[in-house]
């Protein structure tokens, strides 16, 4: 069978992994870029950890995986009826199965500003842009920001927050600088952080975020920013460090071939018992517009429920009706100390932070073997040399 993998994250990989197994199985994997991107992690790479726990090759995934066939190639359209995708190449890839997995992009939402003088944590390009400014700041020009930013209290957000002081002081040390105050604001439209969280777990959050310095503002909207300054609530702060972590939408992909599909009203895509949007065209992960889409879990979930599925066709089976499962949720709120949930438990502190390096664990063992997986995972306690970072200079 013929199957075409359209997005080389958690749902992609893992769905390929799983086909891969039936040796009649030809899987093209098609993708925008060269490597897997452990979202969970990219936080603490902008923090100045190890871009080894963020970024993992497709090829080292794959290696000796002989029906697997990576294609660097950039979807543009599908033809349910010819049974095609179309990349930017020009090409058209034929399936029997296509499995849909592109994920999320970042959106602004239209505050006027916000494109040109906002960094981001979504991608290798944009940790490694943020990186460059931090140091050439403080190592070259030995300035601190009056403020840094730091806007969305969500799970990535709280995250970067918690981190950010330390990293910079870090950098001050090595540059020799006076030990300085270091202010991080958190910003959040909504009434409190990790709104997504129960009340109790998110006054515990704030109360630790205060203990690291972080100064929060919550029910603030941002209106606008500029280079020298960022408008909250109609009021400004200057700041030349502002750190978008809040806006994603599903993948334009999807809009741009609206004649294929049918979306919930969050933009998400409608998929069947099956996670089918149109025949043999399955939609799975951040892209699906399922009761837990947008979590790491989720998309693994999704993947082996729909390559599951496909070998039991394979074999002539009756296939299974899909099953959303709620996954648990771990927060990491600065060194050794994090927020754990799940159907009504909670813990706060070091055994949460336990549970989160297991999962991290787990997460890269899902899609490497055990030596790489166990390599990735001890990355993230190697702190990396930013100095590299002159060598390539690329300033807003």
């Amino acid at each position: 069978m013929n199957i075409t993998i359209v997005g080389g994250g958690f749902g992609g990989v893992r769905a390929a992994l799983k086909l891969a197994k039936d040796k009649t199985n030809r899987i093209t994997l098609i993708t925008d870029k060269p490597d897997f991107q452990y979202y969970p992690a990219l936080y603490s790479a902008a923090t100045g950890h190890s871009h080894l726990e963020s970024w993992v090759p497709l090829t080292k995934i794959f290696a000796g995986i002989a029906n697997i066939k990576v294609k660097i190639d950039p979807i543009t359209a599908i033809h349910p009826d010819e049974k095609t995708v179309e990349a930017e190449s020009g090409k058209k890839y034929h399936y029997d199965k296509c499995i849909l997995a592109l994920g999320v992009v970042t959106t602004y939402f239209g505050i006027p500003g916000l494109d040109d003088y906002a960094y981001g944590i979504k991608s290798y390009d944009e940790v490694m842009e943020l990186k460059r400014h931090l140091y050439e700041a403080i190592m070259e020009q030995r300035q601190l920001d009056k403020h840094y930013v730091v806007i969305g209290a969500g799970a990535t957000g709280v995250e970067l927050a918690a981190a950010l002081g330390s990293y910079i002081k870090l950098l001050c040390r090595k540059s020799g600088m006076k030990e300085q105050r270091v202010r991080v604001n958190l910003i959040e439209a909504a009434p409190r952080v990790l709104p997504k969280m129960s009340k109790q777990t998110s006054e515990r959050v704030r109360r630790r975020l205060r203990k690291l310095g972080v100064s929060i503002q919550t029910s603030k909207r941002v209106e606008s920013a500029t280079a020298d300054e960022i408008m909250i609530g109609g009021k400004p702060l200057k700041s030349h460090t502002i750190i978008w972590t809040s806006g994603v939408m599903n993948h334009p992909f999807y809009k741009n071939n609206a004649a294929n599909f049918t979306f919930a009203p969050n933009g998400r895509v409608e998929v069947d018992q099956y996670m089918q949007a149109a025949e043999d065209v399955y939609v799975i992960g951040d892209n699906a517009a399922t009761p837990y889409t947008g979590l790491a879990q989720t998309a693994l979930h999704d993947a082996l429920f729909v390559a599951k599925n496909i070998l039991r066709e394979n074999r002539g089976r009756e296939r299974k009706e899909y099953k959303a499962v709620q996954p648990p949720v771990v927060v990491p709120v600065g060194d050794r100390w994090a927020v754990f949930e799940w159907h009504g438990i909670r813990l706060y502190g070091w055994m949460a932070a336990i549970i989160r390096r297991a999962a991290d664990f787990i997460g890269y063992n899902d899609i490497l073997p055990l030596g790489q997986a166990l390599g990735v995972w001890r990355a993230s306690r190697v702190m990396e040399d930013d100095s590299f970072l002159l060598k390539a200079r690329q300033k807003k």
